[in-house]
């Protein structure tokens, strides 16, 4: 039962390299949380660079504009202030705080000027036109024939407030454009990967061996082609499984009818023969029943639909099938297994004979539960190390790595049932222990 190498049969698989369970997995980026760390800062990355364009296209419009409001106040205050009367050199009210104006006449006295005008012309020279100073941007206006010259200006801060005001508004609402767009490209992300997810987990519920089995029709004309070579590989593994099930069968049937005709006459030979021949054929039959019980596992567990057929298994009356000499086999079984009888008795059979021809004189065979069956032997057991490797094998199902065919086969059978094979500690320094799980517990 615990498939150990034995002076007579070197383990030739000693130096099989199992994969290395214990380093952990590398798991490959993920294509949703690539996207989910670009997107924001593109998002930010297009906001800011569409906000600076567009204050760089308007910065001369904004200058334009405040140009030309400039000169409308000029041409405006030249029509009204011929009437208006107003006194020489007495400031007018102004109640705008954004603009001031001037009047000069050709001696460069100010004659008349609004309350935030400076009392020193805004030019130097008279000059019509625009005019640049440190503090103002200024609009000069001839008025009539006289020489005098009507100014308009406006404080460089206040347009430069005005520029930054525009700027601000681009680029905070250049920001909201793309948070929205943020959102929107998320949400928009979420739902198209949604059927990828959702093709995950159906092939994690996929059969692709079960009869007609197939993935159904695509959600996304991209998956279409994952879809069709899915669903064509399963028709090949199926097909591959089916012709290698066929031989398996024939050849087990091919081979059943000789070795029960080589174990009668075995039968024959030792009643017949002298008693000093006796040993060697005895040890010839047992060989022979051991092949017996091999094909007859591999009738079972190749049959064509390959699916469990559960009932109550009485464990007593299983035993009865397998008359194992020098072993003692002590049944404690509380439970009836449900359990496929055909196939149990083949991974039970395989099980008692490895126990047997790896030293064991006793096997103890309990039931924890109605899907659980338990042998203990006495034997001598193997090293925690190899219990390990033994049980990374099982688990990975690399079973070029698991001598013999006793767990082998029984793993088979376990994951037939929906369960698994497990190698326990055993109680005592000695032995070996084998828990075969049928299925779910309960």
């Amino acid at each position: 039962m615990n498939d150990v190498a034995t002076p007579e049969q070197p383990n030739n698989v000693a130096h099989v390299v199992l994969p290395a369970a214990n380093l952990p997995a590398v798991r490959p980026p993920s294509i949703r949380r690539r996207l989910a760390r670009a997107m924001p800062l593109g998002s930010l990355i297009c906001g800011l660079a569409v906000a600076v364009s567009v204050w760089l296209a308007t910065e001369e419009e904004v200058d334009e504009l405040l140009d030309d409001t400039l000169r409308a106040s000029a041409e405006v205050m030249a029509a009204l202030l011929p009437a208006s009367g107003l006194p020489s050199g007495v400031p007018a009210t102004n109640g705008d705080t954004r603009f001031a104006w001037q009047v000069i006449d050709p001696t460069q006295r100010v004659v008349t000027r609004s309350s935030r005008a400076p009392s020193a012309p805004f030019a130097r020279v008279p000059l019509t036109g625009y005019i640049d100073n440190e503090r103002w941007r200024v609009f000069g206006l001839a008025l009539g024939s006289e020489g005098r010259i009507l100014y308009v200006a406006q404080t460089a801060s206040e347009r430069a407030e005005a520029k930054f005001e525009v700027a601000v508004s681009a680029v905070l609402a250049a920001l909201a454009v793309g948070i929205l767009g943020y959102f929107w490209l998320s949400a928009l992300l979420r739902h198209e990967l949604a059927p990828v997810q959702r093709l995950s987990d159906r092939l994690a519920e996929h059969e692709p061996l079960a009869p007609g089995a197939t993935l159904g029709s695509a959600e996304r004309t991209e998956l279409e082609t994952v879809h069709r070579s899915i669903d064509q590989l399963g028709q090949r593994l199926a097909q591959r499984l089916a012709h290698e099930r066929a031989f398996t069968a024939q050849a087990a049937h091919a081979l059943r009818t000789p070795l029960a005709g080589i174990d009668a006459q075995l039968a024959m030979c030792l009643r017949e023969s002298p008693a000093e021949l006796q040993p060697r054929l005895q040890r010839a039959r047992e060989a022979a029943g051991r092949l017996q019980r091999v094909v007859l596992a591999l009738l079972t567990l190749f049959r064509s639909d390959g699916e469990p057929l559960r009932e109550a298994v009485d464990l007593a009356l299983l035993l009865r099938q397998f008359p194992i000499e020098r072993l003692r086999v002590d049944l404690q079984a509380t439970h009836l297994l449900d359990a496929d009888p055909d196939l149990l008795a083949a991974a039970f059979g395989n099980l008692l004979d490895n126990a047997q021809r790896h030293g064991a004189t006793r096997v103890t065979v309990s039931t924890p539960s109605p899907r659980t069956m338990r042998l203990d032997d006495d034997g001598p057991g193997v090293t925690a190390e190899r219990r390990a490797a033994l049980c990374a094998a099982l688990d990975e199902q690399t079973y070029e790595g698991v001598p013999g065919l006793g767990l082998t086969l029984a793993d088979l059978v376990a994951r037939a049932h929906g369960g698994r094979l497990r190698l326990p500690a055993p109680a005592g320094d000695r032995g070996f222990s084998v828990e075969l799980s049928l299925g779910p517990s309960g």
